[in-house]
């Protein structure tokens, strides 16, 4: 009787993800090598021409190689090694920063944004512009995919020692599983979109000792993305006594 053990063998190719990022590192710095030389080509051929039609259809060229320079050039980034710089920051000023932030990138959306922040005077342990990829991650894909009417609800408070912010975002309905959310990279991918953003905000919040979490509840038809962080007490700033003597 045949054996069809390595037939199965090789049916399912397993590949560690560090192989997949040197890969795709290498594979990105190899092509943007070509298109930096085709983008100084293409600036020769422009010198050497007083059409003005070829001209402009090179510089729409060239427009076009740039384009696909930095795509490929974020797409390195995001399967990048996080090395974070890590800073004291107050949890209000950090989510007062991130607010703004968000209100200037979403600009014309901020009025579908609630907020609801009740901190107390604690700090946070963090690198704030790469922490701050994460939120507008999570703000950028509740805008995009499916979103259900009504305006999202962005919570933030402080539970047992733990900043606990939670993205509230209506969906009629959701189907994918959650359990093992941002820890699925590569899986939906369509055109320009290659499924490392969660992957990527997950390692972020990771690295900062925290955890992402996300839950869909049907009855409420909400998708609930969740993100906690460890926050240490602010210090107390007393006052000297002065004890007068008579």
């Amino acid at each position: 009787m045949a054996d069809n053990s390595s037939e199965a063998q090789t049916d399912t190719l397993t590949v560690p993800w560090s192989d997949t990022v040197r890969f795709v590192r290498q594979l990105s710095h190899d092509l943007r090598n070509d298109l930096n030389a085709m983008e100084l080509q293409s600036a020769y051929i422009a010198e050497l021409t007083q059409d003005q039609e070829l001209t402009s259809e090179i510089k729409h060229l060239r427009e076009v190689v740039s384009g696909l320079n930095a795509t490929l050039e974020r797409l390195s980034r995001v399967v990048g090694e996080i090395t974070p710089d890590m800073i004291p920051y107050r949890a209000s000023e950090f989510l007062a920063d991130m607010r703004t932030e968000i209100e200037r990138k979403f600009s014309n959306k901020s009025d579908e944004i609630n907020w609801n922040v009740q901190l107390e005077d604690v700090m946070l342990n963090v690198d704030p512009q790469l922490l701050q990829e994460v939120f507008v991650e999570l703000f950028t894909n509740a805008f995009q995919h499916d979103r259900g009417n009504g305006a999202l609800l962005a919570k933030a408070r402080i539970d047992n020692d733990r900043l606990l912010f939670t993205l509230h975002e209506p969906k009629p309905a959701f189907e994918s599983a959650t359990q093992n959310w941002g820890r699925e990279p590569l899986r939906n991918i369509s055109g320009r979109h290659y499924g490392l953003g969660l992957n990527r905000i997950r390692a972020i919040v990771e690295v900062h000792g925290g955890q992402l979490q996300a839950q869909y509840d049907p009855k409420a038809a909400m998708l609930v993305s969740t993100v906690t962080l460890p926050i240490e007490r602010a210090p107390r700033t007393f006052e000297p006594h002065v004890i007068l003597t008579v």
